[in-house]
């Protein structure tokens, strides 16, 4: 079978969706399926992300990823088609990033991660939530057939669009066991303190890009209240880059008085991650809403107890190896703090469970699901 993936997402996002493209490709060439595999990237791409890819990479080379989604998706205007750059016309067409580029393809499937722009529309800049609210369905009625990197996100696409359950392939993402794994030597993670400024005391690590679903203002608030109700001498270390309406997040550090006790030290990078998620007393992850939750995993592949939110797919990610609270109240948030922070024998139990739940995530498996989910969209 001639399969064409879009592999946009792998090159422009370093984490998230594009880890798990990432991962999914390599997987799928792993398995030795016997496509006819060709790779395509909307704008330009450097001569190391090329040396990076697993296969060459088709592009445009005279426009950007800006001028051809202004083309394709805001104009609906098909030209260039990726497949007249990318090898000619495929039996099967992968969109791995919500929307469908157009190309000529037999069949085509397209990736919903989730359906976050729609459950909190309040938490994406307004352009954004725009441009999502009419691409994302116009390309899901395209499509013969749909993944969901979760089955909350599957049950969303049923109930929000009326979707049939039949068009819809649950595809997980899974965790690099080779990189997230516990680092328990002292100086590394002594060195990662360092390098972010993190200092000796214990602390709570948060990871994300900075934006209101993310949940991190009430975290803080949350970490307030514990501190004064436990007298607790952890840090609260948020590590991530901005992203947008993220200035509620520092004003509520300043309103609290909590400038020497809640750290950002920016993105964090890929490397640093399994001793950062080593040295944290545990990790939070107070979401509001996610489609995967592949920092849960990532966190419990590295022996960091979790506390996440118990909404949409997180629970699913998770498993028995986290402490689920209401990410919207401030109170639920607190009282899991404080459980954790001071109960040894939780924290030793919910590591020793989260690194048995992540090791069901793998890549062969997330390869298995998805070459099942070509096969339902050939038929």
């Amino acid at each position: 079978m001639n399969l064409l993936i879009d592999y946009t997402p792998a090159i422009r996002q370093s984490a998230g969706i594009g880890r798990i493209i990432r991962g999914q490709v390599r997987a799928l060439l792993d398995a030795n399926t016997g496509y006819a595999i060709r790779l395509f990237v909307a704008g330009q791409v450097s001569q190391a992300e090329r040396d990076n890819a697993p296969l060459p990479l088709h592009t445009i080379p005279l426009l950007s990823e800006r001028t051809l989604i202004r083309i394709w998706h805001r104009l609906n205007i098909p030209f260039p088609r990726a497949d007249w750059f990318a090898g000619g016309r495929a039996e099967l067409l992968h969109a791995t990033d919500f929307v469908l580029p157009p190309a000529s393809a037999r069949r085509r499937v397209v990736t919903v991660h989730d359906l976050a722009f729609l459950r909190y529309p309040d938490a994406a800049m307004p352009g954004l939530h725009r441009y999502l609210n009419v691409v994302v369905p116009r390309s899901v009625r395209r499509a013969d057939h749909l993944i969901a990197d979760s089955q909350h996100t599957a049950n969303d696409l049923q109930e929000l669009w009326r979707i049939p359950a039949a068009r819809i392939s649950v595809v997980q993402g899974a965790v690099d066991q080779s990189h997230f794994r516990p680092q328990t030597d002292p100086a590394l993670q002594q060195a990662v303190r360092e390098k972010y400024a993190i200092g000796p005391r214990p602390f709570i690590l948060g990871l994300s890009k900075l934006q209101p679903r993310k949940n991190f203002a009430r975290l803080i608030r949350a970490f307030h209240a514990a501190r004064s109700e436990a007298a607790l001498p952890h840090r609260l270390v948020i590590g991530g880059s901005k992203g947008w309406l993220f200035e509620e997040i520092f004003a509520t550090v300043q309103a609290l008085g909590l400038e020497e006790d809640v750290i950002f030290p920016g993105f964090v990078d890929d490397a640093d991650l399994p001793a950062l998620f080593s040295a944290a007393d545990f990790f939070a992850y107070p979401s509001l809403y996610e489609g995967f939750g592949l920092p849960i995993l990532e966190s419990q592949a590295c022996g960091a107890p979790v506390l996440s939110a118990d909404n949409s797919c997180l629970p699913e990610a998770g498993g028995d190896g986290a402490l689920y609270v209401d990410a919207e109240s401030v109170e639920s948030i607190a009282a899991g703090i404080v459980r954790l922070a001071t109960d040894g024998a939780l924290r030793r139990a919910l590591a020793e469970k989260g690194s048995a739940n992540a090791q069901n995530f793998t890549w062969e498996r997330s390869a298995q699901q998805l070459i099942a989910a070509y096969a339902q969209a050939m038929e």
